[in-house]
């Protein structure tokens, strides 16, 4: 380990060890303060402005992801997105289940409007998103690959597996944290997509979550 992440694994653990010693096991926790303590196991990236397509930035020099489930996490980069949710899909079976145990399709742009999501029809499974129309789609179809994409939530912190838990179709959300990539021992690796305007198979975000919070 280089010595700057060495640093700021220090920093995380003094903040963390400093609010257990002023707050015995039973205190309940503040908003602020599960904030705070979100932000010190997970750094948050830089916001998406209100109404923007999705934010992608560069990972800061130095910036170092626990490891989950003896599962190296490296970010890619940073990732912020203000969306509808078109869709919930959970997974307790498959190899990912313990990392993200839900995708959630989300969209933006026009693909958050009514009059264009009334004439789609919108599926999850398999770790996929899936739209179909009848006869011509509402909006071009370029325009609907780049405004909407299945991601694959991992939350940071037992918060926002908790706020994860809550989120359903149809509600207005943000989403920070970092697209990354999971590596194994035994080879076995999840890389999530840098690119909004991709399809298919390996097209999907895999967002390790600071925060959710709805709109």
């Amino acid at each position: 380990m280089r010595p700057r992440h060495a640093i700021v694994l220090c920093i995380a653990a003094c903040l963390l060890l400093a609010w257990w010693l002023a707050h015995p096991p039973g205190t309940k926790l503040s908003q602020d303060t599960r904030t705070a303590l979100a932000n010190a196991a997970c750094p948050m990236p830089p916001h998406v402005a209100r109404g923007d397509v999705p934010l992608q930035t560069n990972v800061p020099d130095g910036l170092v992801l626990p490891a989950l489930h003896q599962v190296r996490i490296t970010p890619l980069a940073g990732f912020s997105v203000e969306a509808r949710v078109l869709g919930r899909e959970n997974y307790f079976a498959d190899a990912g289940a313990k990392f993200s145990p839900a995708d959630l399709a989300l969209g933006w742009g026009r693909m958050r409007e009514d009059a264009v999501l009334d004439k789609l029809a919108i599926s999850q499974g398999g770790r996929f998103f899936y739209y179909r129309w009848r006869n011509t789609p509402p909006i071009p179809p370029a325009e609907i690959v780049r405004s909407a994409s299945n991601m694959h939530i991992i939350p940071a912190t037992p918060e926002v597996a908790r706020v994860l838990d809550t989120i359903h179709a149809d509600d207005s959300v943000r989403i920070d944290g970092w697209l990354v990539r999971l590596d194994a021992d035994n080879g076995w690796h999840w890389v999530s997509s840098l690119s909004r305007d991709d399809s298919g198979n390996g097209a999907c975000e895999l967002v390790y979550t600071c925060a959710i919070t709805r709109e």
